[in-house]
């Protein structure tokens, strides 16, 4: 929750008589964040007019700013001329907690309470705040519920009295979620009363964003930096939000709001945990160590410093903060759910789950504790724990849409069928599952041996994969929410992936995607979930293209415009190019860009040196020392390496590219034929102009002229293989000459880099077929099974293809995917048991056989066929 230093800001024309053109003039710079002129005006009017609105006005401005320190010295100095006033105690409690001055803080608020300052409400509400921090929960909700008779009891609140009752309301939805609504309507009512005011609009806004509500929350601290563009706590709220969200933007509004208050702590614990989730440890750590020297207790700074302690490593540093924090609050729930938060963002998800059942163990309305337990439980396998923990959180706080959308997702759960082997717990929807049970088992089977050959490493068993058939549903299970981009996530002994009804027919391959989340459980485990996250996703993706030959990321025109304009990020930076992207296409770059990193290291240093990687990644090093004792390399140095490998790669289809020299200039309108013709005659080693004059021959029946360029094209970009690459075209080309044999020779190259074009590979394994290849047709045959296994057709033609190369136990995994799409199971279970007997498996024919024949009792081929295995003559 806020802290009290930005709770509330200065009640301004609280006391005294009309303000003097001068002091409105300073009130308004405030308002609108002119704080160098407000102070001025400020010092001017005190000399002449010493009142406790204008010192308030004064202080606040000052605090803004972050000068603490002055504006304590400007409360002296009022009290010095006034000293029976207790007019500015409150103000001074605030800054003396801003400081962690706690007891100092504590005492000023009582003097505001006990005098009967105009200003003791909100002195009350600092009070009752300060008792929650310290976790003397009970008398803190008191003193909060004691605000709900006080607004009952009075018609006369002011605006900044109303905040106060706001406030208290939102504290005590902890109790009763329905007072989450009265606080906003409190807040509406204080804006009533007076609109120049901010307060009500920031409270709403940080309201809005803890409850979920990230769009009503962008409104609200837009709303006020429409006015005021300097405004520290409104620039915070805009940051949270967009991290929220999962924009960039964050780290431009938080850098904002520090050039404004350098000094302001809650900012700077921000930006700390945002640097902690790229792994910058040392940049984080330097960040929360200037907000402690600022507030040396602060609730928001500690958990982030004993996240940094715990992510390299060290145990005791963390157990030094962690004592701190309890020893200023004995019952902190919210340090550990932030050390949850914190340790599942960098996929320490046991870690997640213990610091969140100690929160709930300190505080058992911590409703936040309960789902960030839960949540970690289903990543760690433990669905039955977790949902009873999610229920319990949904239940104390009904607006958390994660947890709302992962209790629904639950909800579906029963019409999941778990099929249990020796190594795998495969959980796949029920219509889906007896088909994608067979080709899952046996590819999660490969990609585990073969990595743990590769590897010299066994990631613990039972591994459980989840497949869903809504990429919504993937989303909730991953994020709680929809709109995750990716394809999979491993959270070490769970996965969960697409299945491949969830996205369209040819976007993706979800074998690969499979084997690339096995990596992730590999090279997770194998450091303790330490591995940065660019090495373990660079891994994961040249394991891809290890498996099979096509699979995986592959240099696209993306990866080369960016390589060509130097936006590929150093390898201290490269964890920024998934987590923080600059621009659309990075984080995919940034994929590519890690894979090439451990394909150099492999190609240099040998394998072993991945491996020697990933223990010191174990053992706590950083990738500055890993580098260095595995290596023997700087990362300056090791840069230097990989952008000579990039030259050596891709140097000359990168100089085939003719990009505008401003990235931001561009045309306006595409060429023309006319145009991009001429381009191509002038220029033989223009790609894109070669390849667009191709595709537009093509496109009018000139195959002649298109076959030039497209074949001059894929001389200068041979491993371009996205839609209209040329391969494709000049397949077809060859195609309609008869010359099959080239057009094969096309297309092989095609889905050679291309994993996910379902067409081509039937295409090519038609053509296989007619040049008599079956061995070469099977093949691609299973690898588009890869990619859409829900065609009955590709199966029937696989399992003729099989039978005819002998390949008997394949032929019984077809008949089990037929079986499983087709509608007519007598004739399915028929099939499947002359399958077994041919492979020489009886026992397993006559079990299939014996299920045809419940459905159908007259089926006479069946009938006889169960004549003939009961008789025990050779077939």
């Amino acid at each position: 929750m806020t802290r009290i230093a930005s709770l509330l800001l200065a009640g301004l024309g609280l006391l005294g008589a009309p303000a003097s053109a001068s002091l409105e003039d300073a009130e308004a710079a405030v308002r609108e964040g002119r704080y160098a002129e407000a102070d001025e005006i400020f010092e001017r009017e005190a000399a002449a007019n010493p009142t406790p609105r204008l010192y308030r006005g004064w202080v606040e401005s000052l605090r803004s700013t972050g000068h603490i320190d002055e504006g304590l010295a400007r409360i002296a100095e009022f009290v010095e001329r006034e000293p029976a006033s207790v007019e500015l105690e409150n103000k001074r409690g605030e800054l003396l907690y801003a400081r962690g001055r706690v007891e100092e803080a504590r005492a000023a608020f009582q003097r505001a309470i006990e005098g009967r300052a105009s200003d003791r409400l909100v002195a009350e509400l600092h009070l009752a705040v300060l008792l929650f921090d310290e976790g003397k929960l009970d008398e803190a909700f008191a003193r909060f519920d004691r605000f709900i008779d006080v607004y009952n009891g009075s018609s006369k609140l002011s605006s900044e009295e109303l905040v106060a009752v706001g406030v208290a309301c939102r504290y005590l939805g902890a109790t009763n979620p329905d007072l989450y609504k009265d606080a906003l309507r409190v807040l509406d009512e204080a804006k009533a009363i007076d609109s120049s005011s901010h307060l009500p609009t920031v409270q709403a806004g940080e309201l809005f964003l803890e409850k979920y509500n990230s769009q009503d929350a962008i409104e609200s601290f837009q709303a006020v930096l429409a006015v005021n563009p300097n405004h520290p706590e409104a620039l915070l709220g805009m940051a949270r939000v967009k991290a929220f969200d999962g924009s960039p933007d964050a780290a431009e509004f938080v850098t904002k709001a520090l050039e404004v208050n350098e000094d302001f702590v809650e900012a700077r614990a921000f930006r700390a945990e945002q640097l902690v989730g790229l792994e910058d440890y040392a940049a984080a750590r330097e960040e929360v160590g200037r907000a402690l020297r600022v507030n040396p207790v602060s609730r928001d700074a500690l958990p982030i410093l004993a996240a940094v302690e715990l992510l390299e490593g060290n145990e005791t540093g963390f157990a030094a903060v962690e004592q701190k924090a309890l020893s200023r609050n004995p019952h902190d729930a919210g340090f550990y759910n932030t050390l949850a938060e914190i340790a599942m963002r960098n996929r320490l998800y046991r870690r997640a789950e213990t610091f969140a059942g100690k929160a709930v163990a300190l505080d058992e309305r911590s409703w936040r504790g309960f789902g960030e337990l839960g949540l970690n439980q289903l990543r760690l396998g433990k669905i039955d724990e977790g949902r009873e923990n999610l229920e319990r959180s949904f239940t104390g706080d009904p607006y958390n849409v994660w947890i709302k959308n992962t209790l629904d997702l639950l909800d579906t759960f029963p019409d999941y069928q778990t099929t249990k082997t020796e190594r795998f717990e495969i959980f796949i929807e029920g219509t889906e599952s007896e088909l994608l049970r067979l080709y899952v088992e046996k590819m999660a089977n490969e990609a585990y041996d073969r990595l743990a050959e590769q590897y010299q490493y066994r990631a613990p068993t039972p591994i459980r994969i989840e497949v869903f058939p809504s990429h919504g549903d993937f989303s909730v299970r991953t994020l709680g929410l929809p709109g995750l981009g990716a394809l999979g996530v491993c959270f070490g002994p769970v996965i969960a992936v697409d299945s491949p009804s969830a996205r369209p027919k040819g976007q993706f391959n979800w074998a690969s995607t499979l084997w690339h989340e096995l990596a992730h459980s590999v090279t997770l485990g194998m450091t303790e979930h330490r591995v940065p996250r660019w090495l373990s996703e660079g891994l994961s993706v040249l394991e891809e293209r290890r498996a099979r030959r096509g699979w995986g990321d592959d240099v696209n025109l993306a990866f080369l415009a960016a390589y060509k304009r130097k936006k590929l990020l150093s390898i201290d930076e490269l964890n920024n190019g998934f987590m923080r992207p600059t621009y659309p296409q990075q984080i995919g770059i940034s994929y590519y860009q890690a894979s090439l990193v451990a394909e150099l290291i492999e190609r240099d240093f040998g394998f072993q040196a991945i491996r020697d990687i990933l223990e010191g990644y174990r053992q706590g090093l950083t990738t500055k020392d890993v580098f260095g004792n595995v290596l023997g390399l700087s990362l300056e140095a090791f840069d230097q390496k990989f952008e000579s490998y990039l030259e050596e790669r891709f140097d000359a289809q990168a100089s085939s590219l003719r990009l505008p020299a401003d990235e931001s200039s561009g045309m306006t309108q595409a060429p023309t034929v006319e145009e991009l013709r001429a381009r191509a005659e002038q220029d033989e080693f223009d790609f894109i102009a070669q390849l667009e004059t191709g595709r537009m021959a093509f496109r009018n029946g000139d195959r002649e002229t298109a076959e030039k360029y497209l074949e001059r094209a894929k001389s200068l970009f041979p491993e371009f293989a996205d839609e209209g690459s040329p391969y494709l075209l000049l397949a077809g080309i060859h195609e309609e000459r008869g010359d099959l044999k080239r057009a094969a020779s096309e297309l092989e190259a095609f889905v050679g880099l291309n994993e996910n074009d379902y067409d081509a590979h039937l295409k090519l394994a038609e053509l296989y077929e007619k040049l008599g290849d079956t061995k070469r047709a099977s093949a691609v045959l299973e690898s588009a099974v890869y990619i859409y296994p829900f065609e009955a057709s590709t199966h029937r033609k696989l399992a003729e293809l099989y039978r005819n190369l002998g390949r008997k136990s394949d032929v019984v995994l077809e008949r089990q995917a037929l079986l499983a799409l087709t509608t007519d199971r007598a004739q399915g279970y028929y099939e499947l048991a002359r399958a077994y007997d041919e492979a020489g498996d009886r026992e397993s024919a006559r079990r299939a056989l014996l299920r045809s024949l419940e459905i159908a009792p007259g089926f006479k081929e069946g009938l006889a066929l169960l004549l003939e295995l009961s008789s025990g003559n050779e077939r």
